[in-house]
């Protein structure tokens, strides 16, 4: 198994029939700490990380015996939570076989899997384990989640030190099932509905996530949303708020030793129907940004993102909602980390966003600005630009509005683009724009504006026009 590496130490416990008894826990036969099993027959203690990686073998002894592992490693250990999209596993790659055999050379993570549970109250433990801290083999990788073995890999890549992977999904589950009853109910102004079973509010949460607390960890990665997409106002509350609530809740079970700002990472949902014009989607990619466009943002901190809008794949044999273009997912979500998780200097992690859009009245074009036009963009399509066109009446638009028009990219530069806005008619005038504003907004890796020096591309945003 992995165990988290931490400056505030690492945390330990287990089960025993004795109350009161005092357990011995020993890394390589020299105690560490020691623990009283509480009235709730647990016991529970932090220690202080060793300096290397390990392996070592962890033991706990009292009056009743000695239980013990072998081979622990100390490394970061990191949470792969959500739906279907995070669930999808590694024999749905395209590359299935080639990542079979380079897993060979990744030996040093470890797959840890919580079997798919759901309860109206929380486990105190783990009830049932599909797979229990197992080397990566084409076995224990075949259904274990893509996203999360191929994140594990990336980071192992770059760090060369232990990494261990948590599997807690599900398909087709919304979020309220994965959050606790503290943050659904700081969204109780947000309503929203419910289903039965593994999809009721709190379910998950209290069989897959709760009985994990208690261990620290470094982070989690979260790619779920599709099953929210009609309820994108309420999940804009309450995907910050599980958020806020897991963080609060992994550091106080697991006695500090897991930051209470941990590191969060999420996929921004991907394209599904080839056809149609869902705003589902497109609210639900603003909702997860807290209605900012980008992260981390001044309401979702330490949080970082992988843009997904650009990896269609309509002709998937799972369905067109399951891409099967998991490694940029990942490689993005990779990105991500060393940047916000791992304060890497110098990594541009975080594609486009515009930080003006002034409009030129007299020649009807309107000028949008990226990173206040001090990072280069590459363009690759001049579509997926809408604005909203209205008289002086009007002040903004929402994503309903029978305003909205299409309108062409003219020219670009630098680190701008300009859309031609003589479409709006003399009389009225441009409030807002947007981009990949649609279900499906373009071919797979076209979309119009990515980072010219990183390849990543810019997130969907609807923005006030300055005129």
């Amino acid at each position: 198994m992995v165990m988290q590496k931490s400056s505030m130490g690492t945390s330990i416990w287990g089960h025993s029939s004795k109350v009161g008894d005092v357990v011995h826990i020993k890394l390589n036969n020299n105690e560490v700490t020691r623990a009283t099993v509480n009235s709730n027959h647990i016991w529970e203690a932090k220690f202080t990380s060793p300096t290397d990686h390990g392996p070592y073998t962890v033991s706990a002894t009292s009056s009743l015996g000695t239980v013990q592992i072998s081979d622990v490693l100390f490394g970061d250990v990191w949470v792969c939570s959500g739906q279907s999209n995070m669930e999808f596993g590694n024999l749905g790659l395209v590359n299935a076989t080639e990542e079979y055999a380079d897993s060979a050379n990744y030996q040093n993570i470890r797959l840890f899997r919580v079997h798919k549970e759901f309860s109206p109250t929380p486990y105190t433990d783990v009830k049932h384990i599909d797979a229990s801290w197992l080397k990566p083999t084409q076995q224990s990788l075949k259904y274990y989640s893509a996203v999360c073995w191929l994140y594990g890999k990336y980071l192992s890549q770059h760090f060369n030190y232990p990494i261990g992977l948590v599997e807690a999904n599900w398909g087709g589950t919304r979020i309220e099932a994965w959050s606790s009853p503290d943050a659904l109910s700081a969204c109780a102004g947000f309503h929203g509905r419910r289903k039965r079973n593994q999809n009721s509010n709190n379910q998950l949460y209290n069989a897959m996530i709760y009985p994990i607390l208690r261990n620290t960890i470094k982070g989690a990665i979260w790619y779920q949303g599709e099953s929210n997409a009609g309820h994108a106002y309420q999940y804009s509350c309450q995907f910050l708020e599980m958020i806020e609530d897991w963080r609060m809740k992994f550091s106080k079970a697991s006695g500090g030793t897991t930051s209470s700002t941990f590191p969060f990472g999420f996929v921004q949902l991907a394209p599904n129907r080839e056809e149609g014009t869902s705003l589902g989607f497109p609210q639900l990619r603003w909702s997860q940004t807290a209605n900012i466009g980008y992260v981390p943002n001044s309401l979702l901190h330490n949080v970082f993102m992988a843009v997904a809008i650009d990896l269609p794949d309509f002709k998937s044999p799972y369905g067109s909602i399951h891409p099967r273009y998991k490694h940029d997912v990942a490689y993005r979500l990779y990105l991500g980390a060393l940047g916000v998780a791992y304060h890497q200097p110098g990594v541009e992690f975080e594609g486009p966003f515009p930080t003006s859009a002034e409009m030129d009245s007299t020649h009807r074009h309107l000028t949008i600005e990226y990173g206040r036009g001090l990072t280069p963009i590459e363009v690759r399509s001049n579509k997926g630009f809408e604005v909203c066109c209205v008289d002086q009446a009007t002040k903004i638009c929402n994503s309903f509005d029978t305003h909205w028009m299409n309108v062409t990219m003219t020219s670009h530069d630098y680190a701008t683009v300009t859309l031609d806005i003589s479409a709006c008619t003399h009389g009225n005038h441009v409030v807002q724009v947007r981009y990949a504003w649609h279900e499906s907004p373009c071919p797979l890796h076209q979309c119009a504006v990515y980072g010219k020096s990183n390849n990543l591309p810019g997130p969907p945003f609807t923005f006030h026009v300055s005129s």
